[in-house]
């Protein structure tokens, strides 16, 4: 009997296509631990070589990111900086520009009108005087209280207090009137003059005004000192303005 001839030659398995999908991802992806693909680290734990994670461990693993990746050298960074540090000044620039606190000013208009009462020892003015009051700032100023002093001849001879007083807004001018401003003089020579049949009485009064005012948590004074002249004969002091 004849011994059946056999071939020497095995016949090749026909490669497995999964298996050259996860030879594909192995080259890949490096092993686990190389950062330039060679073979001298171990397969990542976590996903097996497969360059997958599990489902549900999204939150459990952590990635491993190379020392050359792209994500740890970001591009512009001191562009980035320069922006920013130029926002924040400029920012902080605008800020003071508006909060920084301005000046608020007192300035006498005119002398409205005075009445004057002949009494046997002395002569009482009721003065009418008008003032602008100017605020320079960018937010409303509230104006706590008002004092206005005279004075005759470096004597006292008069003061008026005004309080509660209307704020005034930003950037803008208030009008306020002093109504019976008394102007009290006990001097005999005073009164012998403003009793005269001259046709001149005029006396030049001196003013002291002080405003106590508040606006951006602070208070606030502000002080001026004004001259001005009157006619004590007769109730003929006619309007007109302070110099």
């Amino acid at each position: 009997m004849g011994i059946p001839w056999t071939s020497s030659k095995t016949t090749e398995a026909p490669h497995c296509p999964a298996a050259m999908e996860k030879v594909k991802t192995l080259k890949f992806f490096p092993p686990y631990g190389s950062v330039n693909k060679t073979p001298t680290g171990d397969t990542c734990p976590t996903c097996r070589g497969t360059g997958r994670i599990p489902r549900g461990q999204e939150d459990q693993l952590v990635a491993v990111i190379p020392c050359n990746d792209v994500r740890l050298k970001p591009r512009r960074t001191k562009l980035y900086v320069f922006i920013s540090i130029a926002f924040c000044l400029l920012l902080c620039c605008l800020i003071l520009f508006f909060v920084f606190p301005r000046s608020v000013t007192i300035n006498p208009v005119s002398v409205l009108s005075v009445m004057v009462y002949f009494n046997p020892q002395r002569v009482d003015m009721e003065v009418t005087n008008l003032i602008n009051v100017t605020n320079e700032n960018f937010v409303p100023v509230q104006i706590l209280d008002f004092t206005v002093q005279g004075l005759v001849y470096g004597t006292v001879a008069g003061t008026k207090k005004i309080s509660n007083l209307t704020s005034i807004q930003s950037r803008s001018q208030k009008s306020v009137t002093i109504r019976r401003f008394i102007i009290v003089c006990f001097f005999v020579c005073f009164s012998n003059y403003c009793r005269s049949s001259s046709k001149i009485h005029l006396v030049f009064l001196t003013l002291q005004m002080t405003m106590n005012i508040s606006y951006l948590s602070h208070t606030e004074q502000v002080t001026v000192d004004t001259y001005e002249y009157i006619d004590c004969g007769k109730n003929s002091t006619t309007p007109h303005p302070v110099r």
